[in-house]
């Protein structure tokens, strides 16, 4: 089936200023301008990213320092007056034991307790400045005294300590723990403002760093808004000569449609003339030469057999010539497309392809019209016949269904098969293009839905169109539903 939904584009007429070697010139040095000013303006937003991200990084470093040595402070000191409050609620316990009767701490925890506070403040972080150094080395002095403190209760006897205990709580014990205590808060200070002298810091390179990309951003924004001027004008310019371009290539796709379509009907009324021919003419030849043989075989005597057999041999052929000359024309143009409808012929379709070939073909309708424009039949018709041809001959297919269904403003015709598939979007043969054609030139939609080793559906939705209402031209496209 011929198909002209592919025929080549004519090459379009190049413009007197399309080849003025002045204006090719001027477009190149455009193109060049445009390409150096976008690297430039690419560059630039690189360098500003990298750098953006670089000074962030930095800041984050440094914030993260000054967070993790303010955290390293504050556990220093946490362990401190931790170990400081066991440590005074243990001495406590170990002078009061009579009166509370409570079990009686064990010493060694007690001097572990001491001794943690120590190791604390050892190991505080190095980068401390003189009053910090001063504060600790206080701290140190009263640890120390703490622990010699607490050797000699620990030695003392049980009347001598129920004698000493409440002296010694509160004049040692209490004055002690709040010099610690207070020694703590004063360096604890002394971290929160270091600490806020270094946000400080870090908020001041944040705020260069805004303004750097302040300036950065407002410079990549002017340099963006002037080549958005010179590619708009430019833009503007290839539109005007694409919208010339398609409108001549536009008038050239209407000029071949037309073509095409003036192609199909010739090709229509070429088979339906030459179905015509064979049936009338040759059909009718041939049936007069069996009526001439017929009346032969009657004038040759029984016994002559040889004579009997050629007259035989000439009749079978001749027979035969009649059948191939029958299936001929109603391939070209059925006569029951005309006489008795679009489902009839369908049918017929079908039995035939049934016959020829091992594939099994259903035939179902919906409500269709026999008032159908002659147009919309024969489009069905070969569309039927091409897809059954392929599904037979390419596929393999062993069933296939062809179902028409139709309603108040469209008639839609869907063939199914079992074969082997293909890949519709690469496999595109002159007998899909030939269906494309026809579909399109009636306004219809086509979809071909296949896949390999699954088989392919055709679709078809044509706009319903009676005898009464013929074609006219190129008719709209029907909403993709």
């Amino acid at each position: 089936m011929p198909s002209f939904s592919k025929s080549a584009e004519p090459a379009l007429p190049r413009t007197s200023r399309d080849e003025d070697p002045v204006y090719q010139q001027h477009s190149k040095k455009l193109r060049r301008l445009l390409l150096i000013s976008f690297s430039w303006l690419l560059a630039l937003l690189i360098c500003a990213g990298v750098d953006a991200l670089l000074a962030v990084r930095r800041l984050d470093r440094a914030s993260q320092e000054v967070s993790r040595r303010f955290t390293a402070r504050n556990q220093a000191l946490a362990v401190i007056i931790v170990s400081v409050r066991i440590y005074d609620d243990q001495i406590e316990r170990f002078l009061l034991q009579d009166q509370l009767q409570d079990p009686v701490p064990d010493p060694a925890e007690v001097t572990r307790q001491i001794a943690a506070a120590r190791a604390a403040v050892l190991s505080f972080p190095s980068d401390r400045d003189s009053d910090e150094q001063v504060l600790l080395v206080a701290m140190q002095q009263q640890l120390q005294e703490g622990e010699s403190s607490c050797a000699t209760v620990l030695a003392w006897r049980a009347d001598l300590r129920r004698q000493r205990a409440y002296q010694f709580i509160s004049q040692q014990l209490i004055p002690w723990r709040t010099r610690i205590f207070e020694l703590s808060a004063q360096i604890s200070a002394l971290d929160e403002r270091k600490l806020a002298l270094e946000n400080l810091t870090v908020a001041e390179r944040f705020q260069s760093l805004e303004s750097r990309l302040v300036w950065l951003v407002s410079l990549a924004l002017i340099a963006g808004v002037l080549m958005s001027l010179v590619c708009g004008w430019y833009i503007l310019r290839l539109e005007r000569q694409a919208r010339q371009r398609y409108q001549a290539l536009a008038r050239s796709r209407l000029d071949l449609e037309s073509l095409s379509a003036r192609l199909v009907e010739a090709q229509e009324e070429e088979r339906r003339s030459i179905s015509r021919e064979l049936h009338d003419e040759v059909g009718q030849s041939l049936g007069a030469l069996l009526v001439e043989v017929g009346q032969l075989s009657k004038l040759v005597p029984p016994e002559d057999r040889v004579t009997r057999a050629q007259i035989a041999q000439i009749k079978s052929v001749a027979e035969t010539a009649v059948k191939s000359i029958r299936d001929i024309a109603l391939l070209l143009r059925p006569p029951m497309l005309d006489d008795l409808g679009l489902v009839p012929a369908l049918e017929w379709q079908a039995r035939e392809i049934s016959r020829r070939s091992d594939m099994e073909v259903e035939v179902h309708s919906e409500n269709v019209s026999e008032a159908l424009g002659d147009e919309t039949k024969v489009t069905i018709y070969r569309l039927v016949q091409e897809a059954l041809n392929n599904a037979a001959t390419h596929a393999a297919a062993k069933n296939a269904k062809v179902t028409i269904a139709q309603n108040s403003n469209k008639i839609t015709v869907r063939i199914a098969d079992d074969g082997h598939g293909f890949d519709p979007g690469r496999q595109r043969g002159m007998g899909i293009l030939g269906m494309e054609e026809r579909v399109r030139r009636l306004g219809g939609i086509l979809a071909i839905e296949s896949a390999p080793g699954k088989g392919a559906t055709v679709k078809a939705e044509l706009p319903l169109r009676t005898a009464d209402s013929p074609l006219t031209g190129h008719e709209p496209a029907m909403s993709q539903p």
